[in-house]
Protein backbone atom coordinates (compact mmCIF):
# COMPACT_ATOMS: atom_id res chain seq x y z
CA UNK A 1 0.00 0.00 0.00
CA UNK A 2 0.91 3.75 -0.38
CA UNK A 3 0.39 6.72 0.69
CA UNK A 4 0.67 8.68 -3.23
CA UNK A 5 -1.48 11.24 -3.94
CA UNK A 6 -3.60 10.78 -6.93
CA UNK A 7 -3.48 13.26 -9.90
CA UNK A 8 -5.33 14.29 -12.92
CA UNK A 9 -3.58 15.29 -16.11
CA UNK A 10 -5.55 18.11 -17.56
CA UNK A 11 -2.91 19.15 -19.97
CA UNK A 12 -0.18 17.72 -22.28
CA UNK A 13 1.34 20.32 -24.26
CA UNK A 14 4.36 18.87 -26.51
CA UNK A 15 7.37 21.03 -28.63
CA UNK A 16 11.04 20.49 -30.28
CA UNK A 17 13.59 22.50 -31.07
CA UNK A 18 16.45 21.86 -33.64
CA UNK A 19 19.90 20.90 -31.96
CA UNK A 20 23.69 21.04 -34.13
CA UNK A 21 26.56 19.00 -33.93
CA UNK A 22 29.64 21.53 -33.40
CA UNK A 23 30.95 17.52 -34.04
CA UNK A 24 29.59 14.58 -36.07
CA UNK A 25 28.78 11.55 -34.05
CA UNK A 26 28.94 7.77 -35.28
CA UNK A 27 24.83 6.79 -34.00
CA UNK A 28 24.95 2.93 -34.59
CA UNK A 29 24.67 3.16 -38.35
CA UNK A 30 24.31 6.76 -39.09
CA UNK A 31 26.74 9.33 -38.59
CA UNK A 32 24.60 12.75 -36.70
CA UNK A 33 25.26 15.96 -37.15
CA UNK A 34 21.89 17.76 -37.18
CA UNK A 35 18.50 16.19 -34.74
CA UNK A 36 15.19 17.98 -33.41
CA UNK A 37 14.83 17.45 -29.44
CA UNK A 38 11.15 16.97 -27.94
CA UNK A 39 9.78 18.74 -25.22
CA UNK A 40 7.06 18.05 -23.06
CA UNK A 41 4.92 20.07 -20.53
CA UNK A 42 2.44 18.53 -18.26
CA UNK A 43 -0.21 20.40 -16.07
CA UNK A 44 -0.89 17.81 -13.22
CA UNK A 45 -3.54 18.70 -10.45
CA UNK A 46 -3.77 16.91 -7.37
CA UNK A 47 -7.35 15.97 -5.27
CA UNK A 48 -6.92 18.78 -2.84
CA UNK A 49 -6.80 21.27 -5.85
CA UNK A 50 -3.07 22.10 -5.87
CA UNK A 51 -1.70 22.14 -9.48
CA UNK A 52 1.73 22.85 -11.03
CA UNK A 53 3.13 22.14 -14.80
CA UNK A 54 6.35 19.92 -15.41
CA UNK A 55 8.44 19.60 -18.25
CA UNK A 56 11.11 17.07 -19.67
CA UNK A 57 13.22 16.73 -22.73
CA UNK A 58 14.42 14.14 -25.01
CA UNK A 59 16.85 14.22 -28.05
CA UNK A 60 14.72 12.47 -30.81
CA UNK A 61 17.60 10.58 -31.78
CA UNK A 62 17.51 8.31 -35.28
CA UNK A 63 18.88 5.03 -36.23
CA UNK A 64 19.08 4.05 -32.38
CA UNK A 65 15.06 3.17 -32.09
CA UNK A 66 14.86 1.58 -35.31
CA UNK A 67 18.04 0.80 -37.08
CA UNK A 68 16.41 0.00 -40.20
CA UNK A 69 18.21 1.20 -43.68
CA UNK A 70 15.27 1.77 -45.65
CA UNK A 71 14.09 4.05 -43.10
CA UNK A 72 15.49 7.97 -43.49
CA UNK A 73 16.51 9.87 -40.42
CA UNK A 74 13.55 11.76 -41.10
CA UNK A 75 11.51 8.81 -41.03
CA UNK A 76 13.09 7.97 -37.65
CA UNK A 77 11.99 11.27 -35.92
CA UNK A 78 8.36 10.96 -36.84
CA UNK A 79 8.11 7.76 -35.46
CA UNK A 80 9.35 9.17 -32.12
CA UNK A 81 6.99 11.93 -33.03
CA UNK A 82 3.94 9.16 -33.09
CA UNK A 83 5.01 7.77 -30.11
CA UNK A 84 4.29 11.34 -28.38
CA UNK A 85 1.19 12.21 -29.81
CA UNK A 86 -0.46 8.34 -28.74
CA UNK A 87 0.69 8.83 -25.34
CA UNK A 88 -0.44 12.36 -24.86
CA UNK A 89 -3.69 11.38 -26.07
CA UNK A 90 -3.78 7.98 -23.97
CA UNK A 91 -2.84 10.04 -21.03
CA UNK A 92 -5.12 13.39 -21.50
CA UNK A 93 -8.20 10.73 -21.28
CA UNK A 94 -7.54 8.90 -18.36
CA UNK A 95 -8.95 10.09 -14.26
CA UNK A 96 -7.25 10.81 -10.90
CA UNK A 97 -4.54 7.95 -10.62
CA UNK A 98 -0.96 8.25 -8.99
CA UNK A 99 1.98 9.19 -11.17
CA UNK A 100 3.46 5.69 -11.36
CA UNK A 101 -0.66 4.39 -11.86
CA UNK A 102 -0.76 6.63 -14.72
CA UNK A 103 2.16 5.32 -16.48
CA UNK A 104 0.93 1.53 -15.26
CA UNK A 105 -2.58 2.21 -17.19
CA UNK A 106 -1.01 2.93 -20.58
CA UNK A 107 2.38 0.83 -20.37
CA UNK A 108 0.69 -2.33 -22.16
CA UNK A 109 -1.81 -0.89 -24.37
CA UNK A 110 0.34 2.17 -25.74
CA UNK A 111 3.48 -0.85 -26.95
CA UNK A 112 -0.01 -2.47 -28.96
CA UNK A 113 -1.00 0.80 -30.16
CA UNK A 114 2.79 1.01 -31.42
CA UNK A 115 2.29 -1.86 -33.02
CA UNK A 116 -0.34 -0.69 -35.12
CA UNK A 117 1.46 2.03 -36.36
CA UNK A 118 4.91 -0.14 -36.78
CA UNK A 119 6.75 1.16 -34.26
CA UNK A 120 9.17 -1.35 -32.05
CA UNK A 121 8.39 -1.45 -28.27
CA UNK A 122 11.58 1.17 -27.77
CA UNK A 123 9.73 3.62 -30.04
CA UNK A 124 6.23 2.84 -28.31
CA UNK A 125 8.05 3.75 -24.75
CA UNK A 126 9.65 7.13 -26.10
CA UNK A 127 6.68 9.17 -25.79
CA UNK A 128 5.32 7.72 -22.57
CA UNK A 129 8.71 7.94 -20.91
CA UNK A 130 8.85 11.61 -21.80
CA UNK A 131 5.00 12.50 -20.33
CA UNK A 132 5.74 10.60 -17.19
CA UNK A 133 8.63 12.51 -16.74
CA UNK A 134 7.17 15.83 -16.97
CA UNK A 135 4.54 14.73 -14.68
CA UNK A 136 6.87 13.77 -12.13
CA UNK A 137 8.18 17.08 -12.23
CA UNK A 138 4.86 18.59 -11.56
CA UNK A 139 3.96 16.24 -8.77
CA UNK A 140 7.44 17.12 -7.16
CA UNK A 141 6.82 20.91 -7.60
CA UNK A 142 2.88 20.86 -6.03
CA UNK A 143 3.92 18.85 -3.34
CA UNK A 144 7.55 20.82 -3.11
CA UNK A 145 9.55 18.22 -2.59
CA UNK A 146 12.88 17.17 -4.75
CA UNK A 147 13.18 13.92 -7.23
CA UNK A 148 15.09 12.34 -4.63
CA UNK A 149 12.35 12.92 -1.56
CA UNK A 150 9.40 11.96 -3.89
CA UNK A 151 11.40 9.13 -4.96
CA UNK A 152 12.41 7.82 -1.53
CA UNK A 153 8.96 8.39 -0.06
CA UNK A 154 7.58 6.50 -2.82
CA UNK A 155 5.16 9.94 -3.68
CA UNK A 156 4.88 8.80 -7.54
CA UNK A 157 2.61 5.42 -5.66
CA UNK A 158 5.59 2.45 -7.99
CA UNK A 159 4.42 -1.04 -7.69
CA UNK A 160 5.21 -4.37 -8.83
CA UNK A 161 2.07 -4.64 -10.98
CA UNK A 162 4.11 -4.56 -13.93
CA UNK A 163 6.99 -6.58 -12.32
CA UNK A 164 5.94 -10.41 -11.04
CA UNK A 165 9.07 -11.03 -10.91
CA UNK A 166 9.65 -8.50 -7.70
CA UNK A 167 6.72 -10.03 -5.68
CA UNK A 168 7.58 -10.31 -2.21
CA UNK A 169 10.44 -7.75 -2.44
CA UNK A 170 10.51 -4.78 -0.33
CA UNK A 171 10.50 -1.94 -3.18
CA UNK A 172 9.63 0.53 -0.34
CA UNK A 173 12.33 -0.12 1.93
CA UNK A 174 14.25 -0.18 -1.21
CA UNK A 175 12.84 3.48 -2.45
CA UNK A 176 13.83 4.80 1.10
CA UNK A 177 17.13 3.21 1.14
CA UNK A 178 18.23 5.10 -1.82
CA UNK A 179 21.04 7.86 -1.32
CA UNK A 180 22.08 9.92 -4.25
CA UNK A 181 25.97 11.06 -4.25
CA UNK A 182 27.22 15.04 -4.42
CA UNK A 183 29.17 14.19 -7.62
CA UNK A 184 29.43 11.39 -10.47
CA UNK A 185 32.47 10.66 -12.60
CA UNK A 186 32.09 11.62 -16.37
CA UNK A 187 32.61 8.69 -18.92
CA UNK A 188 33.61 10.02 -22.07
CA UNK A 189 32.41 8.44 -25.35
CA UNK A 190 35.07 7.85 -28.33
CA UNK A 191 33.10 7.06 -31.21
CA UNK A 192 33.75 5.47 -34.49
CA UNK A 193 34.67 8.92 -36.41
CA UNK A 194 35.82 10.67 -33.32
CA UNK A 195 39.53 11.74 -34.15
CA UNK A 196 41.75 10.53 -31.68
CA UNK A 197 45.16 12.86 -31.80
CA UNK A 198 45.55 15.86 -33.72
CA UNK A 199 47.03 13.88 -36.69
CA UNK A 200 43.79 12.35 -37.15
CA UNK A 201 41.95 13.98 -40.12
CA UNK A 202 38.79 15.77 -39.05
CA UNK A 203 36.52 18.84 -39.87
CA UNK A 204 37.50 21.47 -36.97
CA UNK A 205 34.60 23.60 -36.01
CA UNK A 206 37.24 26.38 -34.22
CA UNK A 207 35.36 26.74 -31.44
CA UNK A 208 38.10 26.36 -29.11
CA UNK A 209 36.51 23.86 -27.36
CA UNK A 210 38.22 19.79 -27.14
CA UNK A 211 37.89 17.75 -30.29
CA UNK A 212 40.71 15.25 -30.64
CA UNK A 213 40.91 12.38 -27.49
CA UNK A 214 43.83 13.59 -26.70
CA UNK A 215 42.39 17.29 -26.03
CA UNK A 216 39.43 15.77 -23.72
CA UNK A 217 41.90 14.16 -21.63
CA UNK A 218 44.14 17.25 -21.07
CA UNK A 219 40.63 19.51 -20.62
CA UNK A 220 38.35 17.36 -18.23
CA UNK A 221 40.18 15.01 -16.42
CA UNK A 222 38.70 12.24 -17.05
CA UNK A 223 39.54 8.90 -16.10
CA UNK A 224 36.41 6.88 -17.28
CA UNK A 225 35.81 6.50 -21.21
CA UNK A 226 33.29 4.63 -23.20
CA UNK A 227 34.61 3.32 -26.50
CA UNK A 228 32.62 2.27 -29.89
CA UNK A 229 33.88 -0.48 -31.85
CA UNK A 230 32.43 -1.79 -35.38
CA UNK A 231 32.72 -5.10 -35.24
CA UNK A 232 35.37 -5.02 -37.68
CA UNK A 233 37.97 -6.93 -35.85
CA UNK A 234 40.97 -5.40 -37.83
CA UNK A 235 40.40 -1.69 -38.00
CA UNK A 236 38.85 -1.93 -34.00
CA UNK A 237 41.64 -3.16 -32.82
CA UNK A 238 44.08 -0.94 -34.24
CA UNK A 239 42.02 1.67 -33.41
CA UNK A 240 41.66 0.38 -29.83
CA UNK A 241 45.43 0.60 -29.83
CA UNK A 242 45.53 3.91 -30.57
CA UNK A 243 42.99 4.80 -28.40
CA UNK A 244 45.28 2.80 -25.55
CA UNK A 245 48.17 4.92 -26.50
CA UNK A 246 46.22 8.03 -25.68
CA UNK A 247 44.96 6.79 -22.08
CA UNK A 248 48.27 4.95 -21.29
CA UNK A 249 49.15 7.24 -18.53
CA UNK A 250 45.24 8.46 -17.26
CA UNK A 251 45.58 7.62 -13.29
CA UNK A 252 43.01 4.76 -12.43
CA UNK A 253 41.56 4.15 -15.94
CA UNK A 254 38.12 2.91 -16.55
CA UNK A 255 36.56 1.30 -19.78
CA UNK A 256 33.41 0.38 -21.20
CA UNK A 257 32.70 -1.12 -24.62
CA UNK A 258 29.78 -0.76 -26.46
CA UNK A 259 29.09 -3.35 -29.37
CA UNK A 260 26.44 -1.55 -30.51
CA UNK A 261 24.48 -4.43 -32.13
CA UNK A 262 27.61 -4.98 -34.48
CA UNK A 263 28.30 -8.89 -33.70
CA UNK A 264 26.95 -11.58 -35.97
CA UNK A 265 26.43 -14.08 -32.85
CA UNK A 266 27.82 -14.33 -29.61
CA UNK A 267 30.47 -16.56 -30.88
CA UNK A 268 32.00 -13.69 -32.80
CA UNK A 269 32.21 -11.32 -29.67
CA UNK A 270 33.93 -13.84 -27.68
CA UNK A 271 36.51 -14.20 -30.75
CA UNK A 272 36.84 -10.42 -30.74
CA UNK A 273 37.59 -10.19 -26.62
CA UNK A 274 40.26 -12.69 -26.98
CA UNK A 275 41.82 -10.82 -29.88
CA UNK A 276 42.29 -8.12 -27.42
CA UNK A 277 43.07 -10.07 -24.82
CA UNK A 278 46.25 -11.73 -26.96
CA UNK A 279 47.13 -7.98 -28.38
CA UNK A 280 50.02 -6.48 -26.67
CA UNK A 281 49.14 -3.26 -26.83
CA UNK A 282 45.46 -3.35 -25.59
CA UNK A 283 46.83 -5.27 -22.03
CA UNK A 284 46.32 -2.62 -19.99
CA UNK A 285 43.31 -1.05 -21.37
CA UNK A 286 41.85 -4.83 -21.24
CA UNK A 287 42.61 -5.09 -17.30
CA UNK A 288 40.79 -1.75 -17.34
CA UNK A 289 37.39 -2.58 -19.34
CA UNK A 290 34.45 -2.86 -16.91
CA UNK A 291 32.00 -4.42 -19.15
CA UNK A 292 30.58 -4.98 -22.79
CA UNK A 293 27.31 -3.19 -23.82
CA UNK A 294 25.18 -4.80 -26.16
CA UNK A 295 27.10 -6.42 -28.26
CA UNK A 296 24.57 -8.93 -30.53
CA UNK A 297 21.52 -7.51 -32.63
CA UNK A 298 18.81 -6.62 -30.69
CA UNK A 299 16.86 -9.19 -33.08
CA UNK A 300 18.95 -11.67 -31.49
CA UNK A 301 20.42 -10.84 -28.23
CA UNK A 302 17.61 -12.70 -26.25
CA UNK A 303 17.77 -15.87 -27.84
CA UNK A 304 21.74 -16.22 -27.41
CA UNK A 305 23.33 -17.42 -24.65
CA UNK A 306 26.71 -15.32 -23.96
CA UNK A 307 27.74 -16.95 -21.53
CA UNK A 308 31.03 -17.82 -22.74
CA UNK A 309 31.48 -13.94 -23.23
CA UNK A 310 30.56 -13.42 -20.05
CA UNK A 311 32.70 -15.37 -18.37
CA UNK A 312 35.75 -12.85 -19.77
CA UNK A 313 33.93 -9.63 -18.97
CA UNK A 314 30.46 -8.70 -18.04
CA UNK A 315 28.15 -8.39 -20.86
CA UNK A 316 24.74 -5.85 -20.83
CA UNK A 317 22.01 -4.92 -22.77
CA UNK A 318 20.48 -1.80 -23.68
CA UNK A 319 18.78 -1.84 -27.50
CA UNK A 320 17.43 -5.07 -26.73
CA UNK A 321 16.06 -3.44 -23.19
CA UNK A 322 12.64 -3.02 -25.37
CA UNK A 323 10.30 -4.07 -22.76
CA UNK A 324 10.03 -4.36 -18.77
CA UNK A 325 10.50 -8.45 -19.39
CA UNK A 326 13.62 -7.70 -21.52
CA UNK A 327 16.46 -7.95 -18.29
CA UNK A 328 15.09 -11.41 -16.69
CA UNK A 329 15.20 -13.01 -20.11
CA UNK A 330 18.88 -11.41 -20.40
CA UNK A 331 19.83 -12.51 -17.08
CA UNK A 332 18.65 -16.21 -17.88
CA UNK A 333 21.24 -15.72 -21.09
CA UNK A 334 24.10 -14.75 -19.29
CA UNK A 335 23.70 -11.32 -19.38
CA UNK A 336 24.46 -9.61 -15.89
CA UNK A 337 24.07 -5.93 -16.83
CA UNK A 338 21.00 -3.55 -18.22
CA UNK A 339 21.84 -0.11 -19.16
CA UNK A 340 19.59 2.64 -17.36
CA UNK A 341 18.16 5.47 -20.44
CA UNK A 342 15.70 7.37 -19.62
CA UNK A 343 14.23 7.43 -22.90
CA UNK A 344 13.19 4.08 -22.04
CA UNK A 345 11.48 5.31 -18.83
CA UNK A 346 12.27 5.98 -15.41
CA UNK A 347 10.33 3.86 -13.75
CA UNK A 348 12.15 0.86 -15.90
CA UNK A 349 15.45 2.33 -14.53
CA UNK A 350 14.16 2.05 -10.79
CA UNK A 351 12.19 -1.45 -11.05
CA UNK A 352 15.38 -2.79 -13.00
CA UNK A 353 17.62 -1.40 -10.17
CA UNK A 354 14.90 -3.00 -7.70
CA UNK A 355 16.01 -6.20 -9.60
CA UNK A 356 19.31 -5.74 -9.52
CA UNK A 357 19.22 -5.77 -5.22
CA UNK A 358 16.51 -8.35 -5.12
CA UNK A 359 19.20 -11.06 -6.74
CA UNK A 360 22.14 -10.24 -5.57
CA UNK A 361 20.36 -10.67 -1.66
CA UNK A 362 19.31 -14.03 -3.11
CA UNK A 363 22.77 -14.72 -4.35
CA UNK A 364 24.00 -13.12 -1.19
CA UNK A 365 26.72 -11.36 -2.96
CA UNK A 366 26.44 -8.14 -6.52
CA UNK A 367 26.30 -10.03 -9.53
CA UNK A 368 23.41 -7.92 -11.57
CA UNK A 369 24.52 -4.05 -12.26
CA UNK A 370 22.91 -0.96 -14.01
CA UNK A 371 25.34 1.26 -16.37
CA UNK A 372 24.33 5.09 -17.09
CA UNK A 373 24.54 5.34 -20.54
CA UNK A 374 23.53 8.63 -22.65
CA UNK A 375 21.49 9.35 -25.62
CA UNK A 376 23.06 12.57 -26.32
CA UNK A 377 21.18 14.37 -23.73
CA UNK A 378 21.58 17.95 -24.01
CA UNK A 379 22.00 20.56 -21.52
CA UNK A 380 18.97 21.78 -19.60
CA UNK A 381 15.78 19.65 -18.82
CA UNK A 382 17.12 16.05 -20.42
CA UNK A 383 20.68 15.92 -18.49
CA UNK A 384 19.57 17.01 -15.39
CA UNK A 385 16.89 14.49 -15.03
CA UNK A 386 19.06 11.73 -16.64
CA UNK A 387 21.84 12.62 -13.90
CA UNK A 388 19.11 12.78 -11.13
CA UNK A 389 17.88 9.21 -12.26
CA UNK A 390 21.20 7.32 -12.60
CA UNK A 391 22.39 9.17 -9.01
CA UNK A 392 19.45 8.22 -7.16
CA UNK A 393 19.76 4.85 -8.20
CA UNK A 394 23.52 4.24 -6.87
CA UNK A 395 25.43 4.53 -9.95
CA UNK A 396 28.83 6.05 -9.62
CA UNK A 397 29.97 7.13 -13.12
CA UNK A 398 27.99 8.22 -16.44
CA UNK A 399 28.60 8.20 -19.83
CA UNK A 400 28.07 11.72 -21.38
CA UNK A 401 28.32 13.05 -24.82
CA UNK A 402 25.84 15.62 -25.69
CA UNK A 403 27.89 17.92 -23.42
CA UNK A 404 31.10 17.25 -26.06
CA UNK A 405 29.25 16.75 -29.34
CA UNK A 406 26.92 19.91 -28.95
CA UNK A 407 28.18 23.34 -27.38
CA UNK A 408 25.79 23.62 -24.41
CA UNK A 409 22.76 25.79 -24.52
CA UNK A 410 24.13 27.84 -28.13
CA UNK A 411 23.61 24.59 -30.12
CA UNK A 412 20.46 23.89 -29.07
CA UNK A 413 19.74 27.70 -30.03
CA UNK A 414 18.03 28.12 -26.66
CA UNK A 415 19.37 32.13 -26.45
CA UNK A 416 21.52 33.49 -23.66
CA UNK A 417 18.13 34.38 -21.40
CA UNK A 418 17.50 30.26 -21.12
CA UNK A 419 20.98 29.50 -20.57
CA UNK A 420 21.40 32.17 -17.95
CA UNK A 421 18.27 31.03 -16.14
CA UNK A 422 19.77 27.16 -16.18
CA UNK A 423 23.43 28.82 -15.27
CA UNK A 424 21.92 30.63 -12.30
CA UNK A 425 19.39 27.71 -10.93
CA UNK A 426 21.94 24.91 -11.41
CA UNK A 427 24.98 26.39 -9.59
CA UNK A 428 28.12 24.48 -10.14
CA UNK A 429 26.63 21.75 -12.91
CA UNK A 430 26.89 24.64 -15.75
CA UNK A 431 29.49 27.20 -16.35
CA UNK A 432 29.58 30.68 -18.17
CA UNK A 433 30.64 30.23 -21.98
CA UNK A 434 30.84 33.39 -24.48
CA UNK A 435 27.93 35.19 -26.21
CA UNK A 436 25.58 34.31 -23.23
CA UNK A 437 26.26 30.69 -23.89
CA UNK A 438 26.23 28.30 -20.99
CA UNK A 439 28.01 24.42 -21.15
CA UNK A 440 28.03 21.52 -18.89
CA UNK A 441 30.77 22.14 -16.18
CA UNK A 442 33.35 18.83 -16.18
CA UNK A 443 36.08 19.65 -13.02
CA UNK A 444 38.45 16.97 -12.38
CA UNK A 445 36.44 14.44 -14.16
CA UNK A 446 33.72 15.27 -12.02
CA UNK A 447 30.03 16.38 -12.37
CA UNK A 448 28.66 18.30 -9.43
CA UNK A 449 25.25 16.89 -8.94
CA UNK A 450 24.09 19.22 -5.53
CA UNK A 451 22.25 21.27 -7.31
CA UNK A 452 19.54 18.69 -8.49
CA UNK A 453 17.89 18.20 -4.98
CA UNK A 454 16.01 21.32 -5.14
CA UNK A 455 12.07 21.10 -5.72
CA UNK A 456 10.86 19.47 -8.84
CA UNK A 457 12.59 17.29 -10.83
CA UNK A 458 16.03 18.44 -10.89
CA UNK A 459 15.40 21.32 -12.50
CA UNK A 460 15.28 24.91 -10.72
CA UNK A 461 13.93 26.61 -14.20
CA UNK A 462 12.11 25.65 -17.67
CA UNK A 463 12.73 26.50 -20.84
CA UNK A 464 11.70 29.42 -22.54
CA UNK A 465 8.26 27.78 -24.31
CA UNK A 466 7.73 31.06 -26.59
CA UNK A 467 10.87 30.22 -28.18
CA UNK A 468 9.83 26.56 -28.95
CA UNK A 469 8.04 25.43 -32.37
CA UNK A 470 4.98 23.01 -31.70
CA UNK A 471 5.85 19.00 -32.13
CA UNK A 472 5.53 18.74 -36.15
CA UNK A 473 2.53 16.54 -37.11
CA UNK A 474 4.45 12.99 -38.68
CA UNK A 475 3.78 11.89 -42.05
CA UNK A 476 0.42 9.67 -42.78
Amino acid sequence: MTDAPCLTIEAIELYERPVHLRLPFRFGVVTLTHCPQAFARVCVRLADGRSAWGAAAELMAPKWFDKNLALSNDDNFDQLRRSLLLARDAYLVTGADTAFGHFAHHYQPLIEAGAAHGLNPLIACYGPALIDRAVLDGLCRALDLSFYEAVRRNAPGIDARLTPDLAGFDLPGFLRGLAPAPTIDLRHTVGLVDPITAADEHVSPHDGLPETLQEVVAATGCRWFKLKVSGKAEADLERLSRIAAVLKDVPNLRVTLDGNEQFANAAAASAFWRQVLQTPSLQHLAAATLYIEQPLPRATALESDVRELAAMRPALIDESDGTLQAFPRALELGYTGVSSKQCKGVYRSLLNAARCRQRDQLAGQAGCFMSAEDLTTQAGLAVQQDLALVNLIGLTHVERNGHHYVDGFAGQGAGPAEAAAFLQAQPGLYEAAPNGNARLRVQGGLLDLRSLGAPGFATGTHPNWASLQPLREPVA
